[in-house]
């Protein structure tokens, strides 16, 4: 068979089955993009190590233009030409076996041989990988997975102000209860959200890199150029990539930045599975009605089926980016003494975790899309459970003194077949005045939502 073969052929469905709703993450989590972000370093190192004036490197305006081209300009025949460099020799070198010593190579071809020694100048292969991923993980968060977030608090938040004055049955432990809007429901998740969109802002914000050798120790720089003030050219350095600075570190960055922002991100995933789980039961319920997609089958052999396959689809992808989050941020921050290689091959798989909760979010957006509220079910549900009135009742006998206002409406109401003549009969024989008992008749479910409707009005 062809090795020419499509997404059809794909190991992983999020670049065969999915491959158009993953595509936006491709400049940032794929091997290319991982290349690109290597080469992005080296190019900013080499530019500012001539910057200092202990180095007798120089680095004039056209030549860093040049070379800073070989990042802005990058392609596949780029990336096509470092791998071939890593894997099978190209251009003259041997097969390197080593994908950031291939990246050197590769910028040998797009400089004059007086730069070369100061390309990769004293730096391990950690120093250069651990801020190329913060920088892609970065801007994948910001161009990518936030924007779609604050799109799904959005229209949560319209949700929560366009029905804020709807009544809705609550069940607490899937009983009937005391009545809500559904638009204070939908208030609920989009604060939820918004409280999460800040924690992974704010994580994204404190990504750190480092920069300081074999060991973290700045042995190489330091003897080569002992007057030199290399912590503080390497703060500047990686703050000017857009990053804080982490010092002191080993051979490698701790990576508890990525575990704060892995751990952020999968706490908003949860509140979105929450979400998921609910709206799926609304459907269930018939709160909550579907427009069908023309010409989309929603069950092989049941015609007549609008499934809630958006809200399932989402549900099981945060699921999965969840897994895997707890895994990353688990695995990464531990390493044997100063270096081991098991952290290498799992952060490859962080665009894994960041593509299922991109398709968690797509999947919802598109179920929120195609969902409407059916407010002759949820009136025909608040009417069927007037019992729901019981705790307004025994409420207002407290505040009138009685003391036994709990019990009276327990015995009248429960485990009982309860209809609103019934609460008629028992208000009438209250001992309480004219005003209280006029209180009490004038409550229904639909009335009983407290205030659930500023509530919505306040996201």
């Amino acid at each position: 068979m062809s090795n020419d073969r499509g997404p059809l052929w794909a190991v992983s469905p999020l670049d065969g089955r999915y491959a158009d709703r993953t595509a936006p993450l491709v400049e940032y989590v794929s091997e290319a993009a991982l290349m690109r972000a290597r080469v992005t370093v080296e190019v900013e190192y080499t530019i500012a190590l001539a910057d200092l004036q202990a180095t007798p490197v120089e680095i004039d305006p056209e030549l860093r233009e040049s070379m800073r081209d070989c990042y802005r300009d990058f392609d596949e025949s780029d990336a096509e030409l470092i791998k071939a460099i890593e894997t099978t020799g190209a251009r003259g070198y041997a097969a390197t076996n080593h994908d950031v010593k291939a990246v050197e190579y590769y910028l040998r071809e797009a400089t004059p041989e007086r730069v070369h020694p100061w390309l990769h100048f004293g730096l391990t292969s950690e120093d250069v990988t651990n801020l190329a991923y913060r920088i892609l993980i970065r801007d994948a968060m910001e161009s990518v997975l936030l924007p779609r977030l604050r799109v799904i608090r959005e229209e949560l938040t319209d949700f929560a102000h366009d029905h804020a004055d709807l009544p809705m049955l609550a069940r607490t432990h899937g009983q009937p209860a005391t009545p809500t809007t559904f638009g204070k429901e939908m208030a609920v998740y989009a604060a939820r959200v918004g409280q999460g969109i800040a924690a992974v802002e704010s994580a994204t914000d404190s990504l750190a890199g480092k920069l300081g050798g074999a060991t973290g120790t700045f042995a190489a720089h330091a003897v080569a150029y002992p007057d030199v003030d290399w912590p503080g050219f390497a703060r500047e350095f990686v703050t000017d990539l857009g990053l804080s600075y982490l010092q002191p570190t080993t051979q490698i960055n701790p990576g508890d930045d990525l575990a704060t922002l892995f751990d952020a991100l999968a706490r908003v995933n949860r509140v979105l599975v929450d979400l998921d789980r609910d709206a799926w039961q609304y459907v269930s319920l018939g709160y909550l009605g579907q427009e069908a997609a023309a010409g989309e089958t929603g069950s092989s052999t049941m015609p007549h089926k609008v499934n809630p396959i958006d809200f399932e689809n989402s549900e099981g992808n945060l699921s999965r980016a969840n897994s895997d989050l707890g895994f990353l941020a688990e695995t990464i921050t531990t390493s044997r003494m100063q270096r081991d290689l098991s952290d290498s091959t799992v952060k490859r798989n962080m665009g894994v975790a960041l593509a299922h909760s991109l398709l968690g979010y797509v999947k919802l957006e598109a179920g929120l899309a195609k969902v409407v509220p059916r407010e002759s079910v949820m009136a025909e549900d608040l009417q069927a459970n007037p019992a729901v009135i019981g705790e307004a009742i025994q409420t207002v006998l407290r505040r009138e003194g009685n003391p036994d206002a709990y019990e009276l409406v327990k015995e009248a109401t429960r485990g009982e077949s309860v209809t609103m003549a019934d609460f008629e009969a028992l208000i009438e024989d209250l001992d309480v005045d004219a005003s209280t008992k006029e209180t009490l008749r004038s409550l229904t479910p639909e009335s009983y939502t407290g205030i659930a409707a500023s509530i919505a009005r306040d996201v």
